[in-house]
């Protein structure tokens, strides 16, 4: 009675050290697709490959309106301060826009940076002269290009660059990794609890 009590036991913490196992590949491989419709097209599209040195030419602020639909009046008229800085890519010797990532560009190409909350026009105001000081008081740092030149403008910083898109595979790899582990750790323990199995009713 013991012993049925042990096997059952057994085939219990099996089933569920493979159920563990297997729904920790399912979720690596959910996290894989989630990364390839969200992060990689990003990642593919960006042009800015090359890293260069970039001096500024120029930073200033000005105040960009935005319409919140096609009647314009006061009230739909929405303003904020744009952060304008040009630098001078000193591989290619070129004055160009500098941007702060490549959703900068898809937001609004005529500035170099857009703080994420612009609600509080007076907050950003400080922000964007803080971030103008920063720039002048550093006059050379680095920045991404394109190396082809079809896109002209350069990057402060890229947004998913190869480093950090390493860094979102290596979570569900180790859990997949982990997965694939257990189940095989499950599987060898069930063939050699079937072949012990085996050996006893022969010695029988």
């Amino acid at each position: 009675m013991l012993g049925k009590k042990l096997v059952m036991a057994q085939k219990r913490g099996e089933t569920r050290a493979l159920c563990l196992g297997l729904g920790m590949v399912a979720c690596s491989v959910i996290m894989y697709f989630f990364i390839g419709i969200t992060i990689m097209p990003f990642y593919k599209r960006s042009v800015w490959i090359k890293e260069s040195v970039c001096k500024l030419m120029k930073a200033g602020i000005k105040e960009v309106h935005f319409f919140y639909n096609e009647s314009i009046s006061d009230e739909n008229i929405f303003h904020y301060p744009c952060l304008d800085v040009q630098v001078n890519l000193t591989v290619l010797g070129q004055v160009v826009m500098l941007y702060h990532t490549e959703e900068t560009i898809d937001k609004n190409p005529k500035c170099s940076y857009i703080p994420p909350n612009l609600e509080d026009y007076n907050e950003v105001q400080r922000l964007v002269e803080t971030i103008v000081d920063s720039f002048r008081k550093a006059k050379l740092f680095p920045c991404h290009y394109d190396p082809s030149r079809e896109e002209t403008s350069v990057l402060y910083q890229r947004l998913y660059p190869p480093e950090k898109l390493l860094i979102t595979f290596i979570w569900p790899t180790l859990m997949w990794i982990g997965g694939v582990l257990i189940v095989i750790m499950v599987k060898i323990s069930q063939y050699f609890s079937l072949l012990s199995a085996t050996q006893n009713k022969t010695g029988i």
